[in-house]
């Protein structure tokens, strides 16, 4: 009963742009739901997942939601807020379930080539801190989702479990961690180019890398007609398609405007640069097998919550600290300069100008980031590595993210940090919009898309089996239901092999 099949059009049913784990995952669910489709996709670069999905390019980092402080923030009143935490830990657990079908019927063929059993720890020093931790880590073990948390402010305890961090520390520095052993380290830039590789061996399936998409137009049967470019031979070539993903990390925010929606009217885009300080020595990476992460810097951008990683990267075992944020008006690691300036129009702003002006700490913080010189990051990376030395580490540049700004009747424009999928009324297309913690929850954010322009074919008795068969949890809550959370927890990490994961080289 697929809704695309009632139109008229020789083209594919679906077209996808942007070969990265949106994507991907979108491509995957609709060929398992309905083996028939036909879709193309269309990447700018000659290879898939080059941007936001590659694993230098982001912070590799199951966020479930652990370790992350950003997403526990604390109110006014001294308490601690878990909300979001617990909808992301819980989208984490749906993600591990689709993965996991995903190696349990040769879709994936090992699973140790894009996830790892990493322990995530949040670390902090200072009285003041130490104290929000602890309310933090009280406030989740309210949640049945984060009950195997440990909290300690013993240093012997600590330099258990993260020696690094503890080796060299000023012994009167008061000091607290939680540890969560079952986190993970998860290379997205490997599990996106695996779905694609099998996607691409699929009837129905094709992908054009090296191709721009250029522009947009709605067809009066609703459809619609796209406008491609091929990079290397400038052909052009139209093609008709009844829906279209944009999922083209921060080259979506242009594609939108392009679209002409309503509902794409009033958003822009606030781009955020990365870099890592990456670790060249064998001996120091051996001795740090987690993922610490601290408090921001007051004005800091979530995605530079500072963190020292431990990262499986091309089947080798990294250490990386940061990432420092930056500034750039590219909208891609390889964009335009012109992308910001081309992306500002006349329904967007005001919400661009009023957003700009509600965070000049934020804009503050990002010119004394682009100003630093290696001695104040090496000061940064021994707030978290003592012992620290300039010869040991190297820097690498992380992938752009582009943050959203959206219409608001109070403050006129805000700036928005996580991501949003944005539709037309019809169903016909949808982008998708903003940052962290993307990847991880993928597969939450592409069943969501669904309901929203599948509606009618999610309803159906044949995609409801199929979408229970791909998430035992689909339709029910893991939060609620602590049984079916243990029993979903222990099947995917007997999957994917979690728990025999010590990080061997």
């Amino acid at each position: 009963m697929f809704r695309s099949k009632s139109t008229a059009g020789t083209g594919p049913d679906v077209v996808l742009i942007g070969a990265g784990i949106m994507s991907a995952t979108l491509g995957m669910l609709l060929k398992e739901l309905e083996p028939e489709l036909t879709i193309a996709i269309f990447e700018r670069l000659d290879v898939a997942a080059a941007e936001s999905s590659d694993a230098w390019n982001n912070a590799g980092t199951g966020h479930s939601a652990f370790c992350e402080l950003n997403y526990t923030p604390q109110k006014q009143d001294g308490s601690v807020d878990i909300k979001k935490a617990v909808n992301i830990a819980e989208q984490f657990e749906v993600s591990r379930q689709f993965w996991s079908y995903l190696v349990e019927n040769n879709i994936i063929s090992n699973p140790h080539n894009f996830i790892q059993a990493v322990p995530h720890m949040s670390f902090v020093w200072g009285e003041e801190n130490v104290d929000y931790l602890r309310k933090r880590y009280n406030a989740l073990q309210q949640c049945h989702l984060f009950k195997t948390m440990e909290y300690s402010e013993d240093p012997e305890k600590l330099k258990n479990w993260m020696p690094l961090v503890m080796k060299g520390r000023d012994a009167s520095q008061k000091v607290a961690a939680t540890h969560m052993e079952m986190g993970t380290d998860v290379n997205f830039g490997a599990l996106t180019r695996a779905l694609f590789n099998h996607l691409e061996k699929m009837e129905g399936v094709s992908m054009h890398f090296n191709h721009d998409v250029r522009d947009f137009k709605k067809e009066d049967d609703g459809s619609w007609t796209i406008k491609v470019k091929n990079r290397g031979t400038r052909e052009k070539q139209s093609i008709n398609t009844k829906f279209v993903f944009i999922g083209a990390g921060g080259g979506s925010l242009p594609l939108l405007e392009k679209s002409d929606i309503p509902e794409g009217k009033g958003f822009g885009g606030f781009p955020v640069s990365g870099q890592w300080l990456r670790c060249n020595n064998p001996e120091i990476i051996e001795q740090h097998r987690a993922k610490v992460y601290g408090k921001a810097s007051v004005g800091a951008p979530p995605m530079s919550v500072p963190h020292l990683d431990t990262r499986m990267i091309d089947g080798q075992r990294a250490l990386l600290f940061g990432p420092y944020a930056g500034f750039s008006t590219k909208f891609l690691k390889n964009g335009s300069f012109m992308d910001l300036p081309l992306s500002i129009k006349a329904n967007n702003i005001v919400p661009m100008v009023s957003a700009g002006l509600d965070n000049i700490p934020l804009t503050k913080y990002l010119i004394a980031q682009v100003r630093q010189k290696p001695e104040d990051r090496l000061e940064a990376l021994r707030e978290y590595f003592p012992e620290a030395k300039m010869e040991d580490w190297e820097l690498e540049i992380a992938g752009q993210r582009v943050q959203v700004i959206k219409k608001d009747p109070e403050h006129g424009g805000i700036l928005e940090f996580g991501t949003e999928v944005v539709s037309a009324a019809d169903g016909s297309i949808a982008a998708l919009l903003g940052a962290s913690p993307g990847a991880s929850t993928a597969v939450s954010i592409m069943l969501n898309l669904l309901k929203r322009c599948f509606n009618e074919d999610v309803q159906t008795e044949a995609w409801q089996i199929k979408l229970k068969k791909m998430i035992p949890s689909y339709g029910q809550s893991l939060l609620n239901n602590p049984a079916l959370c243990d029993e979903l927890r222990t099947w995917t990490t007997q999957v994917l092999e979690l728990r025999e994961m010590e990080m061997a080289q």
